[in-house]
């Protein structure tokens, strides 16, 4: 029955067409005739004629696939075929007409008659029908919807919502910040305002569910979006963004939730590919700390590039058991090897370069837990300072091309050991490149969206369990970017790089944690501050609240590529550090914290303690502050 259904509605749409060429024909006879009796003569002809005209019409429906459309969505488009197919068959027949009686007793106006006709009898019944379906469909009633954006998006959303048999969802109005919209109907439904007023349009209409049809928006626009759709009090739901609409539909399927990368998330990034393939393709890279959130999105991102051969070293088992599973699985082809063992294992290192001698390695092993640090000085150095100290080194003496360091926005003017840490390698790495055939190059960024560790999962992880919610301080900032970007801007640095330089990634601007919790909150479907507590509970060991990109010393300059800039770095004095070097190796081997301590300070004079005890923090104890109250209600970054 289903196979025979859309048959049977092919025939009768073929038989309406073909019906219409005999009554356009005589008609257009009748017009001409000024709707008197047509002349017995000329009705032969025209009688006559008819199997031409027949032939030539029906010949052209066929080609122009009148027959192939669907009488309930007639649009334009349809329209243009149905002029088009008319046009073509009224030339033939007038032609062959021609042809056949040069046109005695054939008046010239027939044809022109015969194409008007035409047009009306096959355009008219179709849009009749839309329209009678279209009538129906608004007289049912489904949960009242308020479309944000009145774009081609959101004109298509829109449509689709009407046409849907079940009609779950009646759209009401439209909101949009362009003037030229306002006052405005799209299929029938009013452009009633901007943004700003969508609180008070909601709460007029007894609004239902909101759908944000934007999908070319920025993060900046959907958090003022969001945040306007959270002042109604209503559900809302969004279309994903312009980059993930892969198959170019738009309508009631594609909807979903606002997720917070539509909310942090960044502009694609616009990188050089075919630098970045020439320089990675056929050659052998090696990833350090390859496991970790950055590292394994790097090993992703060059096993797409073909390199000759992908090393990865990590310490984790289980994170390397992990990236090695997925490569083999993702890339069945990839020269893979992968190593157990930590970068300050100078035995370890020396067999890897040793047995693969690889052109390019990428830096990103390191401990990276603030607070956790604070009190494990010994870890902190041995794997950021001296791990870093003992790979660079090797890469030097194994002939390495490229090295590239991945760094921290906490490496500048550092609070904390972690920071203190990394910078002092930033300042090694220049170090070596100074008297190293290997271009030694060091990528500085802030925080990634999801890694280990971050604050993100932290938080949904506390709002499953009922919450609290626990942020250190209401004013507290971060930079934030997504893992993939991360890689790739890294990628697109080893390559434009040509030694001793910090590229600083464009992180935009700085979040505020606390923006982030109730976001997570919100998205959740529950409240901040009536079913989700967000506590403050102070700055924790080591923590600033706010993370510095460059140094007041280091002079950014352009690079050419929009979001990477470089850092102009500082003097070096690569005797004195090596003396320095040497004492801290030996503080690590006698476990001498406050010497460690004092060398860090020595190696990076601008780094300070934050003054902030574990101790005194956990004595004042967690403070709760009801969100509707707290003075500091951070929405945007």
């Amino acid at each position: 029955m289903m196979r025979f259904f859309p048959f049977r509605s092919r025939l009768l749409v073929t038989f309406h067409d073909l019906a219409v060429i005999p009554v356009a024909w005589l008609a257009a006879f009748w017009l001409r005739f000024n709707l008197a009796g047509i002349p017995p003569e000329f009705l032969h002809q025209a009688l006559l004629m008819l199997p031409v005209v027949f032939l030539a019409q029906g010949g052209m429906f066929w080609y122009f696939g009148l027959y192939r459309g669907v009488w309930r969505f007639a649009s334009l488009p349809d329209l243009i075929r149905i002029f088009k197919a008319s046009v073509a068959g009224v030339s033939i027949a007038a032609v062959a007409i021609f042809v056949l009686t040069r046109l005695v007793l054939v008046p010239r106006s027939v044809f022109v008659l015969d194409g008007l006709l035409l047009v009306l009898l096959l355009g008219g019944p179709r849009f009749i029908y839309r329209w009678v379906k279209d009538r129906h469909l608004y007289g049912k009633a489904g949960r009242k919807v308020l479309i944000v954006g009145a774009g081609r998006a959101g004109e298509m959303l829109v449509r689709d919502l009407l046409r849907d048999p079940d009609r779950a969802y009646q759209p009401v109005a439209f909101v949009d910040d362009d003037p030229g919209k306002r006052n405005k109907d799209i299929h029938g439904i009013p452009v009633a305002g901007t943004v700003d007023r969508m609180a008070a349009i909601a709460s007029e209409l007894g609004i239902e569910l909101i759908l944000i049809a934007l999908p070319s928006a920025t993060p900046a626009q959907m958090r003022r979006i969001v945040g306007a759709c959270e002042l109604t009090g209503v559900h809302f739901r969004t279309l994903p963004r312009i980059e993930d609409l892969v198959t170019g539909q738009v309508g009631v399927r594609e909807l979903r939730e606002v997720k917070l990368d539509d909310l942090l998330g960044r502009e694609p990034v616009l990188l050089d590919w075919q630098s970045i393939t020439s320089g990675t393709r056929g050659r052998t890279v090696l990833v350090s700390g390859g496991g970790g959130s950055i590292g394994s999105e790097l090993c992703r991102q060059i096993a797409r590039l073909g390199p000759g051969r992908l090393i990865v070293l990590d310490q984790s088992e289980f994170n390397l058991y992990a990236i090695e599973l997925e490569l083999r699985r993702d890339f069945p082809a990839l020269p893979l090897s992968v190593f157990l063992g930590s970068v300050a294992d100078e035995v370890a290192v020396k067999q890897v370069l040793e047995t693969h001698r690889p052109s390019v390695v990428f830096h990103a092993a390191a401990y990276k837990h603030v607070p956790m640090l604070e009190g494990q000085v010994r870890a902190a150095v041995t794997n950021n300072i001296l791990g870093t100290r003992c790979l660079a080194a090797l890469a030097d003496q194994y002939g390495c091309e490229t090295f590239v360091m991945i760094s921290t926005d906490k490496a500048v003017n550092p609070t904390n050991v972690m920071g203190a840490t990394k910078r002092v390698a930033e300042i090694y790495c220049q170090g070596l490149n100074a008297r190293s055939k290997t271009r030694f190059i060091t990528v500085r960024f802030g925080n990634v969206l999801g890694s280990a560790g971050s604050v993100i999962p932290l938080f949904q992880k506390q709002i499953a369990a009922g919450g609290p919610v626990t942020v250190t301080h209401p004013q507290i900032t971060r930079y934030f970017m997504t893992i993939p970007e991360a890689a790739q801007l890294i990628l697109q640095a080893s390559v434009i790089g040509e030694g001793g330089e910090i590229f600083v990634l464009d992180m935009g601007e700085p979040v505020r944690i606390a923006y982030l919790a109730e976001q997570l909150i919100l998205l959740s479907g529950k409240k901040p501050g009536e079913d989700i507590e967000i506590a403050y509970t102070g700055l924790r060991p080591g923590e600033k609240l706010y993370e510095e990109l460059f140094h007041e010393a280091e002079q950014l300059v352009d690079t050419g590529h929009p979001k990477i800039l470089l850092a102009r770095s500082r003097p070096i004095d690569v005797a004195g550090m090596e003396a320095v070097f040497g004492e801290l190796a030996q503080a690590c081997d006698s476990n001498a914290e406050p010497r460690m301590r004092e060398l860090l300070r020595a190696l990076v004079p601008e780094h300070h303690d934050q003054n902030v005890s574990a101790q005194s923090a956990e004595s004042e104890g967690a403070v709760i502050y009801p969100w509707k109250n707290s003075s500091s209600r951070p929405r945007e970054s």
